[in-house]
């Protein structure tokens, strides 16, 4: 019964800070796909899943992942948000076969470059990190149809490569979607190389400098944004294929 009712709460209080209009943003420059991305300001969402994850952390982790899921049935933003949130405040109990529940949410619920990255880069990404096994399943997302694993297979490594970890692997991912025709793919393996970057330069460089005959403009200067001047320049001389 506990669990139904802040559910019924959070429904509820979205629905109602949704009614003022200061409560509101407009994210849809952010997507670039011709379409309204209107909602609650992320500062809003984020109150809110602090001060109702107090209500529940005493509920095990299974109760907690299956609020999560009721969460994301709902099929909006905001509770998409909340569902991802605790997720990750759990981590810390994540055993091996929680790769099923969060690529099961991978494949049914994101629909955006944003619920990707909120997944891959808290949640997925710290389950990664703990869980280093799982990269030849993340592997296998490179040639999946759906984009959004595609993108997932990069950026679900940025968690990791942020604390030091897991650069050969993350290269080979870079080599397998380098010639994604999908943008979001494309930035989304170059945003992974460019925080590799900031331990691993020296490599990401050369990565980038070995393929940047073919590889798509849109990667190449995410990847090579935080490098010195010097080092962008080396790496933005035109090659004499023509790849975009």
């Amino acid at each position: 019964m506990e669990t139904i009712n802040i559910l019924k709460e959070i429904r509820q209080e979205l629905k109602e800070l949704s009614k003022n209009p200061k409560n509101i943003k407009d994210y849809s420059r952010f997507f670039k796909d011709n379409k309204k991305h209107i909602g609650l300001a992320a500062s809003i969402v984020r109150k809110l899943s602090a001060e109702k994850f107090k209500r529940i952390k005493h509920l095990d982790k299974k109760q907690i992942l299956e609020l999560c899921e009721k969460l994301l049935e709902c099929n909006d933003s905001s509770s998409q948000d909340i569902a991802f949130d605790w997720a990750y405040r759990i981590r810390k109990e994540y055993v091996k076969s929680d790769f099923a529940i969060f690529e099961k949410w991978l494949e049914k619920y994101v629909d955006s470059w944003g619920s990707c990255d909120d997944l891959c880069t808290h949640a997925f990404g710290y389950y990664l990190f703990v869980f280093p096994e799982s990269i030849p399943k993340i592997q296998r997302w490179t040639k999946s149809k759906n984009k959004w694993k595609r993108r997932a297979s990069a950026v679900i490594f940025i968690y990791s490569l942020r604390r030091g970890r897991y650069l050969k692997e993350s290269l080979k991912i870079a080599k397998s979607l380098l010639l994604d025709k999908e943008d979001l793919v494309q930035k989304g393996y170059g945003w992974m190389l460019k925080e590799a970057s900031n331990i691993n330069q020296e490599e990401i460089f050369n990565f980038v400098m070995k393929h940047k005959s073919i590889m798509p403009r849109t990667a190449l200067r995410y990847a090579i944004e935080k490098m010195p001047t010097s080092l962008k320049k080396q790496a933005m001389i035109k090659s004499s294929k023509k790849y975009l």
